[in-house]
């Protein structure tokens, strides 16, 4: 094992041995190099004469460009977007995520948390933690709802095992019996679990309420109590889209914080929703906890394995998105800006609710519960999903995304407020002609 690895595995052991046994084999032996990064680093400070470390071209002691490519960047200059960003992050875009992630989650008020590392989307966010925390044969416990993706991530790259449990109860509420059996189970089984929670979730646009909230987390606290070191990790990708008074307005990894010391906190978030950069792939990992001394150095090396791992699969998320990121969030504008979207969003959120609860459609589907996010989903009661999904988009031109049998999603996100009965309506239509074909 190299040598560096070695010595963050020593003083990760030294603050806290179970999260080095969290550790998967390969983030077992990841580290940060030093090398041609840190001989560059050196340079940029001493080299006053000639420094011909760096792998990128200049001129005339200015990053090279094209004025071409330049036209398109407003005012950002060359060195702050052309060049190669570090590999954790733009220092000041990573401190400027971690102020406002405190301002968002009153419940990290006093506790201590990890500089963020900049990931390239939320995406490869969950896919590095998969490398740094996930081995073959580790168990994931996720609902039957869930995003696609978590499935080629966790089951396809890492060759996890996926245990699902379902998510809701026959009234509607966060079925926290089937999530506390699941969790309760895989403990009895394994030396860790890890816990994928997703508020808003994806597909089913709905987020816990503070009393389901605090049964996830004494359900967790309960798990490490008892000996199985947990792994929580919230996936807040649609985090802030937050639609009704009952629902929780922070994430989980606020209150997982200091909640065991046998619990890890990670929280994977991004720009792409929040701040509606889709496009830019900005996304973050930070980790959370509570340990015994100074938490810095155990920290410090999480974050150097995190970001050499990306070191080794893209070597840093773009400098440029960054830089856009870090000047809109700067921007006296940004907080008025954000406000009038989420608004825009929420009043399409209430237009679903109400259209698609309508009696008139009792027949064809229920409704599953949501509160948040871009996303609902309808449970059909006479067609299959797929099947009707293909007679809307053939015969009315109208796209859903269909899911099993009897699920559709519909993304209200993308959709203008007016045309939200129309949209059910012409479902309704659908139903009622495979109806009548069968």
């Amino acid at each position: 094992m190299n040598p560096l690895a070695e010595q963050l595995n020593q003083i990760i052991k030294s603050a806290a041995p179970h999260v080095y046994d969290m550790l998967s084999d390969v983030g077992k032996k990841l580290f940060f190099p030093k090398g041609i990064l840190s001989q560059s680093a050196e340079a940029k400070e001493k080299a006053h004469a000639i420094n011909a470390t760096i792998g990128i071209a200049t001129e005339d002691g200015r990053t090279m460009r094209f004025d071409s490519v330049m036209a398109s960047l407003n005012n950002i200059r060359p060195s702050q977007s052309l060049t190669y960003a570090p590999s954790f992050g733009i220092p000041a875009l990573r401190k400027q995520w971690q102020t406002e992630m405190f301002e968002k989650n009153p419940s990290l008020a006093g506790k201590t948390v990890s500089l963020p590392v900049v990931s390239c989307g939320i995406t490869h966010g969950i896919a590095t933690f998969a490398d740094v925390w996930t081995s073959p044969g580790d168990v994931i416990i996720l609902p039957e709802m869930m995003w696609g993706n978590y499935s080629m991530i966790f089951s396809v790259r890492k060759d996890a095992r996926i245990r699902h449990y379902e998510l809701f109860t026959a009234e509607g509420e966060f079925n926290l019996g089937a999530f506390e059996q699941a969790v309760r189970q895989e403990a009895a089984d394994h030396r860790k679990i890890t816990v994928v929670l997703n508020f808003p979730q994806n597909p089913s646009g709905y987020t816990v309420s503070e009393r389901e909230a605090d049964g996830i987390v004494r359900i967790l606290t309960d798990t490490a109590a008892a000996g199985t070191y947990v792994l929580a990790v919230t996936d807040d990708a649609y985090f802030g889209l937050f639609y009704e008074p009952e629902t929780l307005k922070e994430s989980l990894f606020a209150r997982l914080c200091g909640a065991h010391p046998g619990i890890l906190a990670v929280k994977l978030d991004g720009a792409t929703k929040e701040n509606y950069v889709w496009g830019l792939r900005v996304g973050f990992i930070t980790y959370g906890g509570t340990f015994k001394g100074d938490t810095a150095p155990l920290f410090d090396a999480l974050e150097r394995k995190t970001a050499g791992c990306i070191r080794g699969t893209i070597s840093n998320a773009s400098h440029l998105s960054q830089t856009i990121l870090l000047n809109s969030m700067q921007n006296e504008k940004n907080a008025a800006e954000k406000k009038s979207k989420f608004n825009i969003l929420m009043a399409r959120a209430k237009r679903v609710k109400t259209v698609s609860n309508d009696s008139k459609y009792a027949a064809a589907w229920e409704v599953y519960p949501f509160n948040s996010g871009y996303f609902m989903c309808i449970r059909l009661k006479t067609v299959d999903a797929e099947t009707l999904r293909v007679h809307l988009l053939d015969r009315y031109g109208v796209g859903l995304i269909s899911l099993g049998e009897s699920n559709l999603r519909v993304a209200f996100s993308c959709m203008e407020e007016a045309d939200v009965e129309k949209l059910f309506d012409t479902i309704f239509q659908g139903v009622k002609d495979l109806e009548k074909s069968q």
